[in-house]
């Protein structure tokens, strides 16, 4: 059974190498999904895989790289898995 959350993460979270590293860290895990900025500051992400492996993927958000100042976290559950093939950042 595979997990798929969609996450919207706040903070000094743009400029620092966020996306790229968190598409490193999703690919090592085979997660599935994307991850792009917002116009407002915050970056987007959707990540579909392995419970265990959403779950680290959360973890690391929450701390992202160094450099990266993360003050939230908002993790929405999705229903739907959604068909997504790789980890892309979305530009």
């Amino acid at each position: 059974m595979e997990r798929a959350v969609h996450l919207l993460i706040s903070g000094r979270v743009q400029g620092v190498f966020y996306r790229y590293t968190a598409q490193k860290m999703a690919t090592r895990l085979n997660l599935r999904g994307w991850i792009k900025n917002l116009p407002n500051g915050k970056v987007e992400a959707v990540a579909v895989g392995a419970p265990s492996a959403v779950d680290t993927f959360i973890a690391w958000c929450q701390e992202g790289p160094p450099g990266a100042v993360v003050t939230d976290v908002d993790i929405e559950p999705l229903d739907a898995v959604p068909e997504i093939d790789g980890f892309s950042v979305v530009y």
